[in-house]
């Protein structure tokens, strides 16, 4: 019954912006944690951030300052606005979500119980 899709991915040059949308299925605060997560070719996924219930966001170290995630609870979806791209952020990013609060830390892929199908991000150099 949940659903999770997400849109706005494409190839930019070096510097660009892109936004991410997520558009979940249901009452978006039926969600205990909210986040994005990418991977590369050749790596493991790995969290890139996070928003919890009451609004408090958490970042990787390497997007720190360059990305930021936003909800917005009327229109059920979540965002993901990049900023600064670099060659590095080219990945398949997945939106991801958690009904329940866990001991896991919020950007392991173990605090989430559901997860889309990724949309791709290409920057290139």
């Amino acid at each position: 019954q949940v659903q999770l899709v997400e849109s706005g991915g494409g190839s930019v040059q070096a510097g660009g912006s892109l936004r991410l949308s997520c558009t979940a299925s249901g009452y978006f605060y039926s969600m205990y944690y909210m986040g994005w997560f990418r991977q590369a070719p050749g790596k493991e996924r790995e969290g890139v951030a996070a928003i919890d219930r009451d609004g408090s966001s958490s970042y990787a170290d390497s997007v720190q300052g360059r990305f930021t995630i936003s909800r917005d609870a009327a229109k059920n979806t979540l965002y993901l606005q990049m900023n600064s791209l670099k060659s590095e952020d080219t990945a398949m990013y997945y939106c991801a979500a958690a009904r329940r609060r866990a001991m896991t830390w919020v950007l392991s892929e173990r605090t989430y119980n559901y997860w889309g199908q990724g949309t791709q991000v290409t920057v290139s150099s």
